[in-house]
């Protein structure tokens, strides 16, 4: 069972796959400029949570990628059953392939799946910023080291994790000014790294014969070790609106 099997297994319970809430997703987009038909590109979509919002508080139009057949499904029956269809499209494949034609959105954004690019965070940003309109706006979610005292074993393990100064260094260097941040708490942590392990548990009690059984209690293991010993105290998450400079 690969990492994106076990994904689709702990995320039965979340909508939105990342530390981050409701309100702060619908800021950032309020911050970026969203109205009614704006348009929309979100790499890395997850369940279409966050174009789901943004077209119920704002009248927007999207397209999500997502690689994940099954959170592709899962996001479409969501669109479907709240009526959305004529608002978002879902499109399985790698987001990071995805042709789209230059400068045709309002609004780029790609958020907790920078990894999708191989440059991460750096090439995520300049690939977006060839989406967008003049006068458009990126919105990114990221993670970061909370602080410089990060113990090398799980430095090592996290290579493509950086501090927030780098990132706007990157920033930067794909000539994009910050504008607005918002930060994850203790408790969107807690509440996102939790609500995996209540998926992973719950699919153990449901599948006691499952030949991946074993997999699954390692992955489940392994999440809580690394929460604890080291997430909560050493990343950071957040939100990132970001526009091209003057």
């Amino acid at each position: 069972m690969n990492f994106l099997e076990l994904k689709n297994i702990s995320e039965r319970y979340l909508d939105l796959v990342n530390p981050t809430t409701p309100e702060k997703i619908l800021t950032a987009g309020r911050v970026a400029g969203m109205k009614k038909d704006s348009r929309v590109i979100d790499f890395g979509c997850g369940y279409g949570e966050e174009l789901i919002l943004w077209v119920k508080e704002f009248g927007i139009t999207g397209i999500g990628i997502d690689i994940r057949p099954a959170a592709c499904e899962r996001a479409r029956e969501k669109i479907k059953v709240q009526g959305l269809e004529n608002h978002i499209e879902i499109v399985c494949g790698n987001a990071s392939e995805y042709k789209f034609e230059p400068q045709s959105y309002d609004i780029a954004t790609c958020i907790g799946a920078t990894f999708c690019w191989k440059g991460g965070f750096q090439d995520a940003v300049r690939e977006m910023k060839r989406a967008i309109k003049p006068g458009g706006y990126l919105i990114v979610g990221e993670a970061y080291w909370l602080h410089s005292d990060v113990p090398v074993e799980f430095a090592q393990r996290e290579q493509s994790i950086t501090s927030e100064r780098e990132l706007l260094r990157m920033a930067h260097a794909e000539g994009l000014e910050l504008i607005y941040v918002l930060h994850s708490s203790h408790d969107d942590w807690d509440h996102y790294e939790s609500e995996n392990l209540h998926g992973l548990s719950d699919w153990l009690d449901e599948n006691p014969t499952q030949p991946a059984r074993e997999e699954v209690i390692q992955h489940l293991h392994e999440s809580q070790e690394e929460y604890l010993q080291f997430g909560r105290e050493h990343f950071g998450w957040a939100l990132y609106v970001l526009k091209p400079s003057v």
